[in-house]
């Protein structure tokens, strides 16, 4: 740990806690129906989320081509999409970690998947963004996790050495990228996992300086 200076977080899952069933289950549906759509949205065999993530299609078209593969459930996908304020929560706790981790010295920044809007719409009052040194979101490339390119493109933006960073996301596959080009990499399966290993990084810290 010695060698990192820099945190890298994905944000659905890890800094914001996504509530995408909540939400669906506070319009009236059943959770069986609110979990066969959330298959529909997020599991679509054609990855039409991830086509979002990638900024190549607006939402309009997003939502047209949802709607056609899912005709039954067209009305309660569109209103999914158009009011995504809905579909997080706040991580207080980590993000009073991440603030306390940048007064340490640690560079922070961001790598996420996200459509544009979305993004905007889940970060407008997130603490963590007065905190964040820079970011890498997919919607501004066109490129997603885990392919290397916005890896790469974080770490040529920033002039980031892969072995000084630490990356935190929620699923196996971009972890698993991340390690593959030279960063430590942690996979966040809960919010009390990510706060105790935050916790862990800035007691490390705290030791080294006082050492000095």
């Amino acid at each position: 740990m010695n060698r990192i200076k820099n945190l890298i977080f994905d944000v659905g899952d890890v800094l914001i806690q996504y509530r995408w069933k909540d939400m669906l289950m506070d319009c009236g549906l059943s959770e069986p129906d609110a979990a066969r759509i959330g298959r529909e949205l997020f599991d679509d065999p054609d990855r039409l989320w991830s086509v979002f993530d990638l900024g190549t299609m607006t939402e309009d078209e997003v939502i047209a081509e949802f709607c056609r593969k899912y005709p039954e459930d067209a009305e309660m996908i569109s209103w999914f999409i158009h009011h995504g304020e809905y579909m997080h929560a706040p991580r207080p706790a980590v993000w009073k970690l991440v603030h306390q981790l940048k007064s340490q010295g640690y560079g922070i920044y961001l790598l996420s998947n996200y459509p544009e809007r979305l993004f905007k719409k889940h970060t407008e009052y997130a603490d963590f963004m007065n905190d964040i040194d820079g970011l890498m979101v997919s919607y501004m490339i066109h490129k997603a996790k885990p392919d290397a390119a916005i890896y790469e493109a974080l770490f040529q933006k920033y002039d980031l050495k892969p072995s000084e960073c630490m990356f935190f996301d929620d699923r196996a596959e971009n972890v698993q990228a991340a390690k593959e080009l030279g960063m430590s990499a942690v996979r966040v399966m809960s919010q009390e996992g990510l706060l105790e290993d935050l916790r862990r990084i800035e007691e490390f810290r705290k030791k080294r300086m006082t050492a000095y």
